[in-house]
């Protein structure tokens, strides 16, 4: 493949799942080979769509999309499929490696596993890993097809500080091309030649040279380039309609000056250019507490961890009344997610949640969702459990503060984005009420500009809460009362 030579390139592309959810009109952008490129945009725009787009997966209603086709793609999706957890490690990467010529394919899965910092014998189930895991081993998935375009749907998530370094310095040694959809600015930072921004008003790619932060600047720029045209045009124009209402009562000749001078102002209306609007941002909303709860709320004595694949016990001394936050650290692999998901269950032997408390478990997978609810069922369900009266109002402005509009609360829950999940999972958590908020990695999938609204709601919550996240920035944001360090 000559260096600098265009791999990918979308012409006129449209596409729509609807007419009512249409994501892309006449977007035109193109990739070079061994270039780098982030692909940005609002929670719901189609970052993913043009990911299969680029698989082929998915056919433009009009428009070309031109590829290489002895070039090899790979991606290395956002989740697990849950056809694969059922898999062994050797036998998910025998599904996803494409020499079938390649016999000894148990040293090619040591050698791509070693890439990704990964530890994984090859009879372990895929399930049974843990979520930052099993992003390495999708990424392994994607690398072991040694493709010539790399195409990664938010590789960081649940990665731990030192996963995400491994993965940082693999990608800026990286030689092939590689197209990156993450919401982590500075971790995109770090390898990126440029952005395509999907506009998700527009319905345009938007391709920039530079990094994110470049990006912001110059949509900034450009937005107030525009604003200060407008103002202007706006200024004169006024002028131009008041001198004409005076020239029109004086009568004559001077009407028809007046009538030409309402023309051009009218002209220069017209000419306004629309102001590129920035992404939306959900409301500041706070999680209401379970009110008839006092006393001791959740209480750990003891709890496992997982050294090299074998279950340790460690005791404890965790209490958790109201406005107390629990903070739940450790690295990738050592049971952060099954201790979560033991406490929310209720089936920790050394944990005990007190009698009637509701508890609100936000899973990095989203699998306490029903995927085959519509939203509005979804979040009416929560309203019913909360044990309050179900208001059809609240309903519709508590979830419109989250984005989720009209058409999406029609919408099953499986035909979301990983991102709308997410602000449909914190929607439901607002109006179930809980006593307990547990929380396995919340930013996951989420838009940047929404993290630090999410993050004054969790800070401000005053319940009892237990929290896993890899992102400091935004724990840094949120009162933490406890500590616990599986790891230590």
């Amino acid at each position: 493949m000559a260096p600098n030579e265009t791999v990918i390139r979308f012409n006129k592309v449209a596409f729509e799942f609807s007419p009512q959810k249409v994501i892309l009109d006449e977007a035109d952008f193109s990739v070079r080979s061994g270039m780098k490129m982030t692909i940005m945009g609002q929670n719901g725009a189609g970052k993913s769509t043009i990911f299969n787009m680029i698989m082929g997966q998915f056919k433009p209603r009009y428009g070309t999309i031109n590829i290489d086709k002895n070039l090899r793609i790979a991606i290395a999706q956002q989740v697990v499929d849950p056809a694969d957890k059922p898999l062994t490690v050797q036998a998910f990467f025998r599904k996803y490696f494409a020499d079938d010529s390649v016999y000894n394919i148990d040293a090619k899965i040591a050698q791509v596993l070693e890439v990704v910092n990964l530890k994984a014998p090859l009879e372990r189930v895929i399930g049974s890993f843990s979520g930052g895991q099993q992003a390495r081993l999708l990424l392994a998935s994607a690398l072991i097809q040694n493709p010539d375009i790399l195409l990664l749907d938010e590789p960081t998530n649940n990665l731990d500080r030192d996963g995400i370094q491994h993965l940082t310095d693999f990608l800026i040694a990286y030689k092939n091309t590689c197209l990156v959809i993450s919401h982590d600015a500075d971790f995109l930072n770090a390898f990126t030649h440029g952005v395509l921004y999907l506009d998700i008003f527009t319905k345009k790619v938007e391709q920039y040279v530079g990094d994110y932060y470049d990006v912001v600047e110059r949509i900034s720029a450009q937005i107030e380039k525009e604003n200060m045209k407008n103002a202007q045009m706006a200024k004169i124009a006024q002028q131009n309609k008041e001198q004409a209402n005076v020239f029109a009562h004086k009568g004559g000749k001077l009407r028809l000056v007046a009538k030409k001078m309402r023309e051009k102002a009218e002209e220069m209306e017209d000419n306004m250019v629309d102001v590129r609007r920035e992404d939306k941002t959900i409301r500041e909303f706070s999680i209401p507490m379970q009110q008839d709860i006092g006393g001791e709320i959740l209480g750990i004595r003891e709890y496992k961890i997982i050294v090299d694949h074998r279950p340790i016990l460690k005791e404890a001394t965790i209490s958790l009344r109201k406005w107390e936050h629990l903070l739940l650290s450790g690295p990738n692999g050592i049971g952060k997610s099954t201790l979560l998901e033991t406490l929310a269950n209720g089936t920790s032997d050394g944990a005990k949640i007190g009698e009637g408390v509701r508890v609100g478990y936000y899973r990095q997978d989203f699998s306490t969702l029903d995927f085959e609810q519509t939203v509005y069922d979804c979040l009416n369900q929560a309203m019913i459990d909360s044990g309050g009266i179900v208001l059809e109002q609240k309903l519709r402005s508590t979830a419109a503060g989250f984005l989720i509009n009209g058409e999406m609360m029609k919408s099953q829950i499986k035909f979301l984005s990983e991102g709308q999940k997410g602000l449909v999972s914190f929607c439901r958590l607002m109006l179930l009420e809980p006593g307990l908020l547990i929380l396995d990695e919340p930013t996951n999938h989420i838009n940047f500009r929404h993290l630090p609204i999410i993050a004054k709601a969790l800070d401000e919550y005053e319940g009892a809460m237990v929290l896993v996240s890899h992102v400091d920035e935004f724990v840094w944001q949120i009162r933490i009362d406890e500590y616990l360090e599986l790891g230590s």
